[in-house]
C-alpha cells in the first residue's frame, strides 16, 4: 500500500483548561489570607488593576440611587463601533468596568493600634542561659565560656542536651573531664533541670536542688521509674519498705516536677483563625455570610482603560500591552467573584445538611461526604474538595474547618447513620465520667456503646481513642 499525504477535517471534543479556568481552579483552595496576598501582588504587577478607594465605598443601595438620579451620558466615540472588539467584555463585565463600581457591602474602616504597641520581644532559653554564663565566668575563664556556649547551643526547646559529652568535647578538642565539669556548672543554672540528658536526670537535678535526692522520692526516680510509669504502687511500697500513705507523699512531690524545664522560655505562639464564612441565625433559619474583611475590592483603572480609546495618541505596542493586561485583570476579578459565589454555595449546602448540629451540638453531627454536597449544588466533587480546603466556618457551636463537617457514617441498631465524630465525642465523654481508680478498657467501652445501639469492633474503639490522644486504661489508672 502506497503512502501518501492528504488534508482532512475532523470534528472532536476535548477538555482544555484555558488560562482563565486554570486561574479559577487555582483560587479555590486558597485561604482568605493567601488570596489577599495574591491580589495585592497582582495590583502591583498589573497597572490595569486598582483598589477602590475607601471614600468611594458605599452600600449598593446608595450606588443604585446615584445611577437613577444621574444617568451616565452616552459616549459618542464608543457609540459608533468598538475600537478593539471588546463588546463581549462590556456585556459580561459591565459592573467591573464602571469607574464608580461599588462592592456588594461596605467595608468597615478599623482604627488599628500603633505598630509600637504590637511589637514584643521574648527572651529565649539560649539568651537566658548565656546571660547566666556571662555572670558565672566573667572574663576570667574563656575555656568555660567556650564549652558552656557549645553546651547551650545544643539544648532543645525543652531544655534537654541533645549532644553527648563526647560530641561536645570533639567540637573544640576540649578535655572530656573539663566538658563534664562545665556541664555540671550549666546544670546549676535556672531553670532547674536544664541541660539534662534524659527525663530521669532532669528529675534528679530538680530533687537535688530541693534537697530530696536521698529520700524515697529520689530512689523512685533513680531506680524504680518504670514501676511508677506502670502505676505499680503496691510493688513500689514493698520494695521501698514504706507505707502507702508515705508513698503517696513522695509520688505527689514527683508529680509536681517539671519534665520540660525549658518550655516556658519557648512558648508556642497562638495561631488565630480568621473564619472565611460566618453562619448567622435569622428568623428564616441559618444563612451563610462571606468574610470579606481585609480583602481588597478591585476595579479596572479608568486612566489606563482610556488608552484603549485613543488610537492616535497610543502606539500599537502600548495598546497591545494594555489590552493584554486588561484581559488579565478582567478574568482575575471574574475568578475572584466566582470563587466567592462557589464558597457561598458550598457553605449554604453544609447548612442544609448540618442544621441539627448548628442547633444542638457535636453529638448531632450528620455523616456527610463530598458527593452529597456536590450533588446538591450541581458541581463536581473535586470542586467541593478544593473549596473546603483551608477554609473555616464560624458557627453557633464554634469555629470549625469546613472539612470537619465531612465524615463517614456508621449504621446504628436503630437504622440511622451516626457520624464518626459523634462516636469519638461519646468515647471522650465515657472516659471523662469513668472511675479514675478503675478505668474502662476498650472492650468495656465497646459494650457500653452496644447498649446504645452502636455496634463497633474493639480495634475501631482503639483507633478512635488513639486519635483522641487518650491513653490506655492502664496508663489512665490513678494509684491512690
Amino acid at each position: 500500500m502506497a503512502l501518501q499525504q492528504r488534508l482532512q477535517t475532523r470534528l472532536s471534543q476535548k477538555l482544555i483548561l484555558t488560562p482563565s479556568l486554570q486561574q479559577a481552579i487555582k483560587l479555590l483552595p486558597m485561604s482568605t489570607l493567601e488570596l489577599v496576598d495574591m491580589l495585592n501582588q497582582e495590583v502591583v504587577e498589573n497597572p490595569m488593576l486598582e483598589e477602590v478607594p475607601t471614600e468611594d465605598l458605599q452600600p449598593p443601595e446608595a450606588a443604585a440611587q446615584e445611577e437613577k438620579q444621574d444617568p451616565p451620558a452616552p459616549d459618542k466615540d464608543t457609540d459608533s463601533k468598538d475600537s478593539w472588539e471588546d463588546a463581549d467584555y462590556e456585556y459580561f463585565f459591565g459592573d467591573y468596568l464602571d469607574d464608580g463600581y461599588r462592592p456588594r457591602a461596605p467595608r468597615e474602616v478599623k482604627e488599628l493600634p500603633p505598630i509600637e504597641n504590637t511589637l514584643s520581644t521574648q527572651t529565649s532559653l539560649a539568651d537566658h542561659m548565656m546571660w547566666q554564663l556571662s555572670l558565672q565566668t566573667g572574663n576570667d575563664d574563656p575555656l568555660v565560656r567556650e564549652i558552656g556556649s557549645a553546651i547551650i547551643g545544643n539544648l532543645d526547646d525543652d531544655g534537654y542536651l541533645v549532644a553527648s559529652v563526647d560530641e561536645i568535647a570533639a567540637m573544640g578538642s576540649w578535655p572530656l573531664p573539663e566538658v563534664e565539669r562545665v556541664l555540671r556548672v550549666v546544670q546549676d543554672f535556672d531553670p532547674i533541670g536544664v541541660a539534662a540528658r534524659d527525663l530521669q536526670e532532669c528529675m534528679l537535678l530538680q530533687l537535688e536542688r530541693l534537697g530530696l535526692q536521698g529520700t524515697a522520692g529520689g530512689t523512685i526516680v533513680r531506680d524504680h521509674l518504670k514501676l511508677l510509669q506502670n502505676h505499680q504502687g503496691h510493688e513500689l511500697a514493698r520494695r521501698l519498705d514504706i507505707s502507702i500513705d508515705e508513698l503517696k507523699h513522695h509520688i505527689e512531690v514527683i508529680r509536681h516536677l517539671d519534665p520540660k524545664p525549658g518550655s516556658r522560655f519557648n512558648p508556642t505562639s497562638s495561631q488565630y483563625v480568621i473564619p472565611d464564612v460566618y453562619i448567622l441565625k435569622t428568623e428564616d433559619g441559618y444563612v451563610a455570610a462571606l468574610n470579606e474583611d481585609g480583602m481588597p475590592q478591585l476595579r479596572i483603572s479608568p486612566v489606563y482603560r482610556r488608552l484603549l480609546d485613543k488610537k492616535k495618541e497610543s502606539s500599537d505596542e502600548t495598546r497591545a500591552y494594555v489590552k493584554e493586561k486588561f484581559r488579565s485583570a478582567l478574568w482575575l476579578i471574574k475568578s475572584v467573584d466566582q470563587r466567592q459565589k462557589t464558597i457561598h454555595k458550598v457553605a449554604t449546602s453544609i447548612i442544609t445538611f448540618q442544621t441539627d448540629f448548628l442547633d444542638r451540638g457535636i453529638e448531632f453531627l450528620r455523616p456527610l461526604v463530598l458527593r452529597d454536597v456536590a450533588t446538591d449544588i450541581g458541581m463536581h466533587e473535586s470542586t467541593v474538595s478544593r473549596v473546603v480546603n483551608n477554609k473555616y466556618m464560624h458557627t453557633p457551636q464554634g469555629v470549625f474547618e469546613m472539612k470537619y463537617f465531612f465524615h463517614s457514617g456508621i449504621s446504628s441498631a436503630y437504622g440511622d447513620s451516626v457520624s464518626s465524630v459523634t462516636i469519638k465525642q461519646r468515647i471522650r465523654k465515657i472516659v471523662e465520667e469513668e472511675n479514675p481508680k478503675k478505668p474502662l478498657s476498650d472492650s468495656r467501652i465497646v459494650r457500653l456503646l452496644q447498649d446504645e445501639g452502636l455496634v463497633l469492633a474493639r480495634r475501631t474503639i482503639a483507633k478512635y481513642r488513639e486519635e483522641l490522644k487518650i491513653p490506655t486504661s492502664s496508663q489512665r489508672k490513678v494509684l491512690f
